[in-house]
């Protein structure tokens, strides 16, 4: 329940659906597994998990969602010794070269021959809307995931317009100045992990983990150059994360003392219990956007 990563993007009009009005939409589009001949399904299951059947959970101004997705594993290697065999069976039987058209009519027909018998992997992707604050927040690393929710989501209310935030001071320029005058900002510390960056498409990276980023080797880099892409930090004792120059935030850490503040709350009540921890999660992660963009100067217009 606790978000790893944060992929935030602006709502550019308020989000005016009701979760009730939200959840019909949704439904259409709730996850089937996979048939046999197929690669890849998704689609929206319960927040809440199994026990709840609603596939919008709203709680303190923010709507919670989920996607499950299923994919078949199928290893590259397989597909290709048999690639390889089929192609060199015609070739030997019909003396003929098999160009690359038909080769890969071929490796489809295999692909399609092995799905039913190859392993399934299953993967969730959280996000909730804050409806107040204008934002959506999704739970992943990748920006193909974070886009694959979205355009579900697009797809089953019909506009969903959401953008990713822009800064005024680009980012990369803002942490390496930290590194280099640390001058690190006052409710931030330092972690011990950095990537660093060679400008232009073709520039070296050095990654730094375990070591102090203001040490005297993490310093020769950047006075060779190189620009801060990735950084860890801890924020407010709340928090621990690895803030990269596309504003995404990586590896969230939650404190003890915050994840801990709703124990009192009664083991059997868990659906109190989980509307208490959402809240608390939420208002920290919604606090450090807004800081976060502060940090680079603001939104841009």
């Amino acid at each position: 329940m606790w978000f790893k990563n944060i992929r935030a993007y602006r709502l550019t009009k308020p989000f005016d659906l009701s979760p009730e009005a939200l959840g019909e939409k949704l439904a259409p589009r709730s996850f089937v597994p996979c048939a046999k001949s197929q690669a890849l399904a998704f689609g929206w299951v319960p927040p809440l998990g199994d026990e709840s059947e609603e596939l919008v959970h709203a709680a303190a101004g923010r709507i919670l969602l989920k996607l499950k997705r299923e994919e078949k594993l199928l290893p590259s290697t397989v597909v290709r010794e048999q690639l390889e065999e089929k192609v060199a069976e015609i070739e030997s039987a019909q003396g003929r070269k098999v160009y690359r058209k038909e080769r890969l009519n071929l490796k489809d027909e295999i692909v399609q021959d092995c799905l039913p018998r190859a392993f399934s992997r299953s993967t969730n992707v959280y996000a909730y809307i804050d409806v107040k604050a204008n934002w959506i927040f999704v739970d992943a690393a990748s920006a193909n995931r974070a886009e694959e929710f979205l355009n579900l989501l697009r797809e089953c209310v019909g506009s969903f317009p959401a953008l990713l935030p822009q800064v005024n001071n680009a980012p990369s320029a803002v942490m390496t100045a930290w590194l280099m005058h640390r001058n690190l900002p006052d409710d931030f510390e330092l972690g011990q992990e950095c990537e660093l960056r060679d400008p232009g498409e073709e520039g070296g990276v050095v990654r730094c983990r375990g070591v102090d980023l203001l040490s005297e080797e993490v310093e020769t880099h950047l006075h060779a150059g190189k620009q801060v892409a990735r950084l860890a930090l801890n924020w407010d004792e709340r928090l621990s994360l690895l803030l990269a120059e596309d504003l995404c935030l990586r590896r969230l850490k939650f404190a003890d003392e915050l994840m801990k503040e709703n124990e009192d709350i009664p083991e059997a009540d868990q659906a109190a219990r989980l509307d208490a921890d959402f809240a608390l999660m939420a208002d920290a992660i919604t606090s450090l956007q807004e800081r976060v963009l502060g940090l680079f100067g603001g939104e841009a217009d």
